[in-house]
């Protein structure tokens, strides 16, 4: 007796929604801290923490993410990317408990880490999921559905955390972060019904689910579609060609495949050594520095996750139309710029607090009056251009340079730079600002210099090529990165031969090889 198996929803747009609550997970995690670190309620339970020991608590789950995405990529390659989905979201449910019933300070850690096992999963393997359901002139747009999630997250759990803020007690921020069950328990309902990814089907042989797949997403059913037979034709004679080539670790550094391990890794680092982190992380100590405190403080805070989820939305438009390349290097160019003005607005006019603000070492500068709202302007200014690029578009570059063979590994790779990274970054901002204070906003305002010179010299386009064709922008001889363009894409070129085939009787070898696979099925 065949066992019966929900029914799949096959609408890209919606699979994306379901599919980015794990990215809403991570956003929740973010600013649960953020809204609740400046709290009486914390401070007092958990002893006044130094800046080293906040720092420990928040980059925690960066830790665990980092853990999570080495394990993920093996998981993915052998269980689907669906069930990998699934996996991480039991991590979440223990972490979110450990956290929510938190006695001291390291069972605080503990269940960040545990949930950040989870993130480095979700964080990793939703876009490697996303990017192989994906037609190639809606996988930027897909892709940033993953960061919106994200922000969403932020902005729901800030406000639910400013909301907990007026709890007495521990209550206060155990309501707070027990309420990160919410998304999970939905994400874990809807996962059944997501198809699995007809790449990964392929992968793993099996070749008439994966066509079956393709079809339902991207032609209603139609297996006999033309679109669908150019792609699957290109998703076959590449991984053909990549069983072929050299196993274990040495193909992610192998003929132009380093490159590929470069870029994928690079600009998710780059994402977070831009600096935004200070933003999502410590916003409620920068603004203090700008003299805001209080409930007004909270609620300025809460404004730029607001200004964040405007930003991606808005990119979710044009990123397709746009290119990748731009919106790497002029978001960069311009987050630069806004870190240089704020550090030099605090250096310039700002007056020094040896013992801190209020006890606070984090907080030794303090801008007033017009210097003061120049600074919050430029941090929202800041905060939305990163909305606006370097936030979604990381993602979305990181997803797409991987191979079929490569891609959920290596993504994995990238969400470890990334992760590492913000481990880093996370752990080193309140000391760094208690030992270097302005400064450490123009030490981020060179960093994103630098981003912008490297993707101009290393990324090149992938905007609306097919994820199988952007292995040949990274083969020996082709062109500069600075010389690729959005579209141009060869399976455009196959598409309207097989409509022309077929409208003049005739069949392509990409029909035969297709019609084959289809006739096994059938028998």
């Amino acid at each position: 007796m065949q066992t019966p198996t929900l029914p799949k929803i096959n609408n890209v747009y919606f699979l994306a929604l379901i599919a980015t609550v794990g990215g809403m997970l991570f956003g929740f995690d973010i600013s649960s801290m953020s809204a609740i670190i400046g709290t009486s309620q914390y401070i007092d339970y958990f002893d006044h923490p130094t800046t080293i020991r906040q720092g420990g608590i928040t980059a925690a789950l960066a830790g665990g993410s980092v853990i999570g995405a080495i394990v993920a990529g093996p998981i993915s390659n052998k269980s689907g990317r669906r069930d990998v989905i699934f996996f991480a979201c039991i991590w979440w449910l223990l972490g979110t408990s450990l956290q929510a019933g938190a006695i001291d300070v390291a069972m605080l850690v503990v269940g960040r880490f545990v949930n950040g096992i989870c993130v480095g999963i979700t964080s990793s393997q939703v876009p490697v999921y996303l990017a192989e359901i994906a037609q190639k002139d809606k996988r930027g747009s897909i892709l940033v559905i993953q960061q919106w999630a994200i922000e969403w997250g932020i902005f729901i759990m800030y406000f639910i955390g400013y909301g907990c803020s007026f709890m007495k007690g521990s209550a206060s921020f155990r309501t707070a972060w027990a309420m990160q069950l919410v998304p999970c328990v939905i994400l874990m309902a809807g996962l059944p019904f997501l198809p699995e990814s007809p790449r990964w089907l392929a992968k793993v042989g099996r070749n008439e689910e994966a066509i079956q797949v393709l079809a339902n997403i991207q032609a209603g059913g139609d297996v006999g579609d033309p679109v669908v037979v150019a792609e699957w034709e290109e998703i076959s004679t590449i991984l053909i060609a990549e069983r072929e080539s050299e196993g274990g670790w040495r193909k992610y550094f192998k003929n132009g495949m380093w490159k590929r391990t470069f870029c994928g890794t690079s600009v998710q680092a780059w994402q977070q050594l831009s600096g935004a982190n200070v933003m999502t992380y410590y916003v409620v100590y920068i603004f203090e520095m700008a003299n805001l405190t209080g409930n007004i403080n909270l609620i300025s805070s809460g404004i730029q996750y607001a200004i964040f989820i405007v930003g991606t939305a808005a990119t979710f438009f044009f990123v397709d139309k746009t290119g990748r390349r731009p919106l790497l290097i002029y978001g960069a160019l311009g987050m630069g710029i806004c870190m240089f003005v704020v550090g030099g607005v605090l250096g310039t006019y700002g007056t020094y607090l040896p013992d801190g603000l209020n006890g606070n070492l984090t907080v030794k500068v303090q801008v007033t009056g017009s210097p003061s709202y120049t600074v919050i302007a430029f941090c929202y200014l800041m905060v939305l251009i990163y909305s606006l690029t370097l936030a979604p578009i990381a993602w979305v570059y990181a997803a797409e340079v991987w191979s079929l063979e490569t891609r959920a590994t290596g993504m994995a790779l990238a969400s470890i730079a990334n992760w590492l990274f913000n481990f880093a970054i996370g752990f080193f901002i309140p000391p760094g600002f208690q030992s270097i204070s302005w400064k450490l906003f123009i030490v981020f305002g060179v960093l994103c210099f630098s981003a912008a010179v490297q993707a101009f010299v290393s990324y090149p386009e992938t905007c609306g090529k097919s994820i199988e064709e952007i292995e040949e922008l990274f083969a020996p001889g082709a062109l500069k990165p600075w010389k690729t363009k959005p579209g141009h894409s060869r399976l455009d070129v196959e598409i309207e031969n097989i409509k022309a085939h077929k409208g003049a009787g005739g069949v392509t070898d990409s029909e035969i090889a297709h019609e084959e696979v289809i006739e096994s099925k059938n028998n």
